[in-house]
C-alpha cells in the first residue's frame, strides 16, 4: 500500500494542471491484483514505471496496431512489460530487457503471477547492446533507457521497427525541464532526441502530454 502522505512518483508531474491530473487517474478503473502491488512496489521504492494511465495509451497502441513482437528497453519491475504482454495475446512475445538482475527476478516473479511468462522472454543487460544485435524487425520499439542513451537509442532502433510499426519513448516532456536554461546531460539529450523524431522523414510522430510525455511514432 501506498503510504498516504506521499504521492506515488509515478505521477511524476509538472506537464498537466495537478487538478486535471488528479481528475485523469480518479477515473482509471481499478487493476488488478498483481499490478496494484507493483504501483505499490514502485511508489514506496522509487522504482521507475510508466504507472497506470500510460500504461493503458501503452495496450491501446498494441491492440490497435496488432502487434505481436514488442521489444522492450528498460522494463524495470516489469509492470509496463505486463500491459504489453496481455495486449500481444497469445503467440505474441515481448522482450524485457533490464540491467539489473534482481529486479529481472523480481519481474519474472509477477509475470508468473500475472499468467504472462510464456509471452515474455527476460534479457538481463544492456538494452542497447541488445538492441543493435536483433536482426529481425519488431511490431513496436518501446524506449525507456537511461535519457542519456535517447539520441542512440533513435539510430538503433529505427531500423529495427517494422514499415507501419510503432517506436514509443517515455519521459520526452521530462517534467516541463525541456523550456528551463542551463539545461543538464539527461535534458538535452531529450532536446536532441525529440527534435530527431519530430524531424525525421521516416516517422510520423505525436507527443502526448499525459504524465511525462510519451512520443508515439510511425514508422514510414
Amino acid at each position: 500500500m501506498v503510504h498516504p502522505s506521499r504521492k506515488p512518483d509515478w505521477r511524476m508531474g509538472g506537464i498537466t494542471v495537478p487538478e486535471v491530473e488528479d481528475y485523469l487517474y480518479a477515473m482509471l478503473p481499478p487493476r488488478d491484483e498483481v499490478l496494484t502491488e507493483m504501483e505499490a512496489d514502485a511508489a514506496n521504492n522509487d522504482v521507475p514505471i510508466v504507472g497506470p494511465a500510460v500504461a493503458r495509451v501503452l495496450y491501446q497502441l498494441a491492440v490497435i496496431s496488432g502487434a505481436k513482437k514488442i521489444f522492450e528497453m528498460g522494463s524495470a519491475i516489469g509492470y509496463s512489460t505486463i500491459w504489453w504482454a496481455r495486449a500481444v495475446g497469445e503467440g505474441g512475445r515481448v522482450i524485457y530487457t533490464d540491467g539489473d538482475a534482481k529486479r529481472a527476478e523480481q519481474a519474472h516473479r509477477y509475470f508468473d503471477r500475472a499468467g504472462v511468462s510464456k509471452r515474455i522472454t527476460i534479457r538481463v543487460g544492456d538494452a542497447l547492446e541488445f538492441l543493435s544485435e536483433e536482426k529481425e524487425q519488431y511490431d513496436i520499439i518501446f524506449n525507456d533507457v537511461d535519457k542519456t542513451d535517447y539520441p542512440r537509442v533513435f539510430r538503433l532502433a529505427l531500423p529495427r521497427v517494422k514499415s507501419g510499426g510503432l517506436f514509443i519513448t517515455d519521459n520526452v516532456l521530462w517534467s516541463g525541464k525541456l523550456r528551463k536554461p542551463n539545461p543538464d546531460a539527461q535534458t538535452k539529450a531529450i532536446l536532441e532526441f525529440n527534435k530527431l523524431i519530430c524531424g525525421s522523414p521516416d516517422l510520423f510522430t505525436t507527443i502526448l502530454p499525459i504524465r511525462d510525455g510519451v512520443s508515439v511514432c510511425v514508422k514510414k
